[in-house]
């Protein structure tokens, strides 16, 4: 009979990327924290082929349930999942991450002392050589710095790597189901949550691997999107405080696109600082593209809370 944990329910949105879910599933069922004590649940967010030919050589080997619906997005999939989840605790990864085999156990130590806090753990790049996919968690690595520097008093999680009781996930009312884009709903989530009161801890001993392979185009994309969903976040943000849309001061982007020389001072740190300022460049484009188009829809009379793909 296994120690009494904190019950997990393990929630992955999954979308098309069957080699890299099995990666993922394959990294679970590895994972060195009681088998009775976590589910995994798959939510196939509208994939062109169903997933659950990847899903079903996993089901003996850990609780194990795939959840099959149309595409709607990953704020809508993590949100199914969690009306589906058993669990206590919701723990969130994406399918394109591989949890280390202790990402349970340290997640559950962070909660047994704080379990009404959120924990969010450290999430590491997968691919060293894709100078791409280094960039984006080098950006990643900023934000952290920049809002988690007292890890009891965080401020930021992204949405591959962080657990929470699921009664206060639901208090506050999940993932906004009018973001519709892998961009933007983690930080919109992150600050209901403490408006509401409640801790975030940085708990960087919980580690998952991210493989998000990109390049040139699929890299620009990316953060295309994520300028998009900051407009979304602000814009909510800016409705639900009863305030203008406020950006980040001048010296926050200063200190983005410069993190890489903080390091180092090698051709490799200013090749990394220019592509942060690409990143920065494809952000506010899409900022400013989403801007327009709620604006558009404004004007229009339609409901700026539905949602849209």
């Amino acid at each position: 009979m296994s120690e009494k944990r904190p019950f997990f329910s393990v929630i992955i949105p999954a979308y098309g990327r069957p080699q890299l879910l099995s990666q993922c599933l394959a990294a679970l069922a590895l994972q060195q924290y009681p088998p009775d004590q976590f589910e995994v649940i798959v939510v196939d967010d509208g994939s062109s082929t169903s997933l659950a030919p990847v899903v079903a050589p996993f089901q003996n080997e850990m609780p194990l349930r795939y959840h099959r619906q149309p595409n709607l997005g990953p704020s809508v999939a993590r949100n199914t999942g969690a009306k589906l989840a058993q669990g206590q605790y919701l723990a969130f990864t994406d399918d394109d991450c591989a949890p280390t085999p202790t990402w349970l156990t340290f997640l559950a130590q962070g909660l047994e002392n704080n379990p009404q806090a959120m924990i969010g753990g450290y999430t590491r790049n997968a691919l060293p050589r894709n100078p791409f996919s280094i960039t984006s968690q080098l950006l990643i690595d900023f934000l952290y710095h920049y809002y988690n520097q007292t890890e009891s008093r965080a401020l930021f999680f992204t949405s591959n790597n962080f657990a929470v009781a699921a009664d206060l996930f639901w208090q506050i009312g999940g993932f906004d189901e009018t973001m519709p884009l892998a961009a933007g709903e983690d930080r919109e989530l992150c600050d209901r949550w403490l408006d509401h009161g409640y801790k975030m801890i940085y708990w960087p001993r919980a580690v998952i691997l991210h493989e998000h392979d990109l390049r040139p185009f699929t890299f620009w994309r990316q953060h295309f999107n994520y300028g998009r969903g900051a407009w979304l976040y602000r814009w909510l943000r800016s409705q639900r405080k009863q305030e203008v849309v406020r950006l980040e001061p001048p010296g926050f982007y200063l200190k983005l696109v410069s993190f890489p020389l903080t390091m180092a001072r090698d051709i490799r740190a200013y090749i990394l600082t220019g592509m942060l300022c690409l990143t920065q460049a494809a952000n506010a484009t899409g900022f400013f593209y989403e801007r327009f188009l709620w604006r558009r829809r404004d004007k229009k009379k339609l409901p700026l809370r539905e949602p849209y793909r």
